[in-house]
């Protein structure tokens, strides 16, 4: 049974330490959505929507018009639908990272924008979850190649597993405001690593992804529930400054490395 992030927060610090090591590998179940086609998906509908209700303030954090969103949703829920009618192993592999970045974000979306207004993600408690969960995590939302899925499953068991890129931690949203910003624009196959790099630019250099002060570094606690994914703790400050700017990259390098925090504070306007 995997863990996730939800879950450790609330478990023991040592059962954390040792699970956020470690990427995941996909189920078997799961492993039959790797992506084996040359096919592409058409992503402008939800582009129009990212474009017209995801708004940048001047610190490059995005912020979402929930409210907007929740006057757009047919549209949304008939581009996840699109989405649930495709099969992703007929999709070439950058198309199909994009494809569960993308359908992970829009049910993100959805959820929260039918349970606007709410101050948390975690308040939206739709079931399925176990132990110390709580959110709309595990419950089972979306249905692709005849496969019921929850965000957890698509997230760690797809995403996660099949593409083995930490890179992807800067595409998928939780909405809320520690984590990285919710693009705005759509994931394609075409701009997957562009866009994911310059949403890690924007959360290493921005307080709530990396904060250097006297020395000492506080990051986002995806750093370390994910550690394995990076590389392992070790290898964070090396990562950091691959992204950071000079001045930053510089101050992160004379720094250690005192905690981690995270804010699940909705990141609606």
């Amino acid at each position: 049974m995997n863990l996730d992030r939800r879950t450790l927060i609330a478990g023991s610090a040592s059962l954390a330490a040792a699970m956020a090591l470690k990427p995941l590998a996909a189920s078997a179940a799961l492993t039959g959505f790797r992506p084996k086609g040359r096919a592409a998906v058409d992503h402008s509908a939800f582009d129009a929507l990212l474009r017209a209700h995801v708004k940048p303030d001047a610190t490059g954090y995005n912020r979402v018009d929930y409210s907007g969103v929740s006057s757009n949703l047919p549209a949304l829920r008939g581009y996840i639908a699109s989405l649930e009618a495709t099969d992703p192993v007929s999709l070439f592999p950058s198309e199909a990272h994009a494809f569960w970045i993308n359908l992970y974000n829009a049910k993100t979306l959805e959820v929260v924008a039918d349970a606007y207004p709410v101050s948390s993600i975690k308040k939206i408690n739709l079931g399925g979850s176990f132990l110390f969960g709580s959110g709309p995590w595990k419950a089972k939302l979306m249905t692709v190649n005849a496969t019921a899925l929850s965000l957890d499953d698509v997230e760690h068991e797809i995403v996660r597993a099949l593409f083995q890129d930490p890179m992807s931690h800067y595409g998928l949203n939780c909405a809320s405001y520690s984590c990285p910003n919710l693009a705005a624009i759509a994931f394609t196959g075409a701009n997957v690593d562009a866009l994911l790099r310059q949403n890690a630019v924007a959360y290493v250099n921005h307080p709530r992804g990396v904060t250097v002060d006297r020395g000492r570094i506080t990051a986002s606690r995806i750093y370390s529930w994910y550690a394995g994914d990076f590389g392992g703790k070790g290898r964070l400050k090396d990562h950091w400054m691959a992204f950071a700017t000079p001045q930053k990259a510089a101050e992160i390098a004379a720094a250690s490395i005192s905690g981690y925090d995270y804010d699940w504070s909705i990141n609606a306007l």
